[in-house]
């Protein structure tokens, strides 16, 4: 079962991989055409199009009819804005008639081609009352990907919903009849790996949104390292959250401070993390929306032990990266809010198994985590999903690039997505900017050049 956004998701997916919405909307019209013709042959057929692109589907499969059907606009087709719709509009060898001018008990089927599963509720006049004409059709209905009004108090009732590539969120029997599942040709690739649809996730802030209200994000590292923390903190920013809050121990304070005024810096008295530390880490926490651990913490048995009690005690949505993945390892459950992103050896020693030989979605639902396993193809699972991230280029080995994968991960993570889908374009952001610092720099690329481009990823998707 998918949402209204996976349709979208979809749709932009398939764009990139070169199959058009013009070519879907073909293929879903001969479908709905073969459900009819094997469901209604020689019976009377009216198909009522709207003016987006569920009406489109419904041209394309009145061209398939011929003369043998009847058209039927709901508003008039200068109102058509879609595209594809318009293209296979202009296509029909016939004229349409309006629907206001039809007289419906000359048909004995109706095909409902008027809302999807883009349309808005509360309905408006004109479609309340095309859905008031069909309650009282006698003949039988048959509704195109989603009846009309579907999730509304006012929404056809058919006899058959023919629904494109899988059932939609909210369709039962009661609301839509039988439920025919039809291929439209959208590829395994377009659900399964990470594509610019897969923006449409991204959290855009309302225009009346307030400081801090997008993403407050605590990051804990530093130690033996001290540009770890500061990379994730700069990459979360520029994925867009409002506000970073840096603990790390005293000899990393003033470095990390130095780099950029943004961050909201809190020293840490020791050189190295302790589980002294624990308490203070735990009142910064309440005040954030998410928080990573590990960037450059080190490995001092003291500092394990302090990842491993705050990770089982703060509650808060958590990543966990590098030292931090080494500390929770021996930890055989983790709670349910964790995303960890290892690199293939941080996996093995984590999972205890070469990535190649472990079932990801097995371990992901046996330790209770969220796995974004990083490589030439990213891979993330949980218990329940799987995809895959082809995005980026072999310039990102380059040190510190994990770091602004886990800062970016966070931020989404702060701006209240949900784990697995912070990890998915999480990743597909890292590796997109990862892609257009390559084009810049080659293989003289660094860590800084990703975090860079990362508003170039925002700027190119969220156009709209």
């Amino acid at each position: 079962m998918i949402t209204a956004l996976d349709s979208k998701i979809l749709d932009r997916n398939c764009e990139a991989l070169g199959i058009s919405v013009d070519s879907l909307m073909a293929n879903a019209g001969k479908a709905l055409y073969d459900v009819l013709v094997k469901e209604f042959e020689k019976k009377k057929i009216l198909i009522v199009c709207g003016v987006g692109n569920n009406g489109g589907d419904g041209f394309a499969c009145a061209k398939h009819f011929g003369k043998k059907a009847t058209v039927a606009l709901l508003l008039p087709p200068e109102r058509i804005k879609k595209e594809a719709a318009r293209k296979h509009f202009e296509a029909l060898d016939r004229k349409h008639v309006m629907f206001s001018d039809v007289y419906l008990d000359q048909y004995e089927v109706i095909v409902d081609c008027v809302l999807g599963v883009g349309a808005r509720a509360p309905l408006d006049a004109e479609h309340k009352e095309y859905v008031k004409q069909l309650k009282n059709f006698k003949g039988r209905i048959v509704s195109a990907d989603v009846p009309t009004g579907l999730g509304t108090k006012s929404a056809v009732v058919p006899d058959i919903t023919v629904t494109f590539h899988d059932v939609k969120e909210g369709m039962t029997k009661e609301n839509c009849g039988r439920i025919i599942v039809a291929d439209i040709g959208i590829p395994e690739e377009a659900a399964h790996v990470m594509g610019p649809g897969d923006m449409l996730l991204y959290p855009v802030p309302r225009e009346d949104s307030h400081k801090g209200e997008n993403g407050r994000l605590l990051v804990i590292g530093g130690g033996p390292y001290i540009g770890a923390p500061a990379l994730a903190g700069m990459a979360a920013q520029r994925a867009g959250i409002d506000i970073v809050h840096i603990a790390t121990p005293k000899r990393c304070f003033i470095p990390i401070a130095s780099m950029t005024p943004t961050f909201i810096m809190h020293d840490l008295p020791d050189d190295v993390l302790r589980e002294t530390d624990v308490k203070r880490l735990l009142e910064i926490s309440k005040n954030v929306d998410a928080v990573l651990i590990g960037p450059g913490l080190g490995k001092a048995p003291d500092t394990m032990a302090a990842v491993r009690e705050f990770v089982l005690r703060c509650g808060k949505p958590m990543v966990i990266d590098a030292d931090g993945i080494d500390a929770v390892s021996m930890m055989t459950v983790l709670p349910d809010n964790v995303v960890i992103t290892p690199h293939r050896g941080e996996f093995e020693k984590f999972s205890g198994f070469a990535a190649k030989s472990c079932d990801l979605m097995e371990l992901s639902k046996k330790r209770n985590v969220t796995i974004l396993l990083k490589g030439v193809s990213d891979v993330i699972v949980n218990a329940d999903c799987k995809r895959t991230n082809r995005a980026g280029t072999p310039g990102m080995t380059v040190g510190g690039t994990g770091d602004v994968l886990s800062g970016i991960v966070a931020g989404l993570l702060a701006k209240h997505m949900d784990m697995f889908g912070a990890a998915c374009l999480g990743a597909y952001i890292c590796g997109q900017a990862g892609e257009k610092a390559f084009d810049e720099f080659s293989y003289g690329m660094i860590a800084t050049d990703v975090i860079d481009k990362i508003t170039n990823v925002l700027k190119d998707h969220l156009k709209g």
